[in-house]
């Protein structure tokens, strides 16, 4: 059974900081990319960033030199650390992978960045 569970979400001031947890089970974690999604009120869900098995990281651009992805194969964690957060980074962020037949996803955790 695949369990992603996020963490380290929370209300936060424009310009601070916030790393956000995700720990898998379930899977072949080594050998899977890693993804963190974010859903805004009223917005589709989107992309944030990915690491690869390797460590090969990639990001949306709005989030480009602020937000780093990481992950810890020992621990079976990945995480996304947010600096210098702007009121359009408030969403919901979620943890995913995919697997052979399917697609997981965590529960999501909150991020409020108040102006």
């Amino acid at each position: 059974q695949v369990q992603l569970v996020e963490s380290g979400g929370g209300l936060v001031q424009a310009g601070g900081s916030l790393r956000l947890s995700c720990a898998a089970s379930g899977i072949d974690f080594r050998m899977s990319a890693m993804n963190w999604y974010r859903q805004a009120p009223g917005k589709q869900r989107e992309w944030v960033a990915t690491i690869t098995s390797v460590g090969v990281t990639g990001y949306v651009d709005s989030v480009k030199g602020r937000f780093t992805i990481s992950r810890d194969n020992a621990k079976n964690m990945v995480y996304l650390q947010m600096n210098s957060l702007k009121s359009e980074d408030t969403a919901v962020y979620y943890c995913n992978t995919a697997g052979v037949r399917s697609t997981y996803w965590g529960q999501g955790t909150q991020v409020t960045v108040s102006s």
